[in-house]
């Protein structure tokens, strides 16, 4: 069946634009206008549709609506034409579709992938604990008793990575976030002896603060996580 108004597969239910299917209904009113008379049917927000502001050519962004099939559907029946009978089916059949053993299967795969994911990176990184609490890690060990302490910048710089990419991989994975100032701060179960917070001064610049620190552990902990990452 082609594709008479565009649907959404992205979130947990198909959705459809409020403005697309008042254009496609060839409704004569103004959407503006519309809409909340249409929601007057007994519509809830957050729950048969929700609100987003869409792009604009010029001038400010407009109000559009995200809207589940179900509500598609029924304001399809509404209009009481030969165009809103054909969105009616239209939705019916992408019902079936989303309904199918087939679609199902697929979206349990999906779920089930992404929690393989998760396991898969929690599992690295139990691995690289063990790693480094292995006797054998001398190389660790030399940098424990080194106990030198590097910034973000120095820290990619010795392990070979960009410096963006190196902090978009710490903040992705929850070791530390932009506090309101735009400073990287560790989470606070992640500051055990990966990260340290110390007051810094610094003599080419005058400049003193609280800076984030990485310890040789963490340095070696992102090393080893970001290795796997990449193979």
């Amino acid at each position: 069946m082609n594709d008479l108004i565009k649907v959404n597969f992205e979130n947990e239910r198909p959705t459809v634009l409020g403005r697309e299917l008042h254009q496609f209904l060839e409704v004569k009113t103004a959407y503006k206008d519309w809409f909340p008379r249409m929601v007057e049917y007994g519509f809830t927000e957050n729950i048969d549709f929700s609100s987003i502001l869409s792009g604009s050519t010029g001038g400010r962004p407009s109000t559009d609506h995200q809207l589940t099939i179900d509500m598609a559907k029924e304001i399809a029946m509404l209009q009481r034409n030969e165009k809103g009978k054909q969105a009616r089916q239209y939705f019916i059949q992408i019902e079936k579709q989303w309904n199918s053993p087939e679609m199902v299967m697929k979206r349990a795969l999906d779920i089930a992938n992404e929690a393989v994911k998760k396991l898969q990176f929690e599992n690295n990184r139990l691995t690289v604990d063990v790693q480094i609490m292995q006797p054998k890690a001398d190389y660790f060990d030399e940098l424990v008793d080194r106990n030198l302490l590097t910034s973000f910048r120095d820290t990619a710089k010795q392990l070979n990575i960009k410096e963006k990419d190196f902090i978009n991989f710490l903040i992705t994975h929850k070791y530390v976030y932009r506090d309101k100032k735009g400073k990287l701060t560790p989470y606070a179960d992640k500051n055990n002896e990966l990260f340290e917070v110390k007051e810094t001064f610094n003599e080419k610049t005058n400049w003193s603060g609280v800076q984030t620190l990485i310890t040789p552990k963490g340095r070696e902990t992102f090393r080893l996580l970001y290795m796997q990452k990449i193979a």
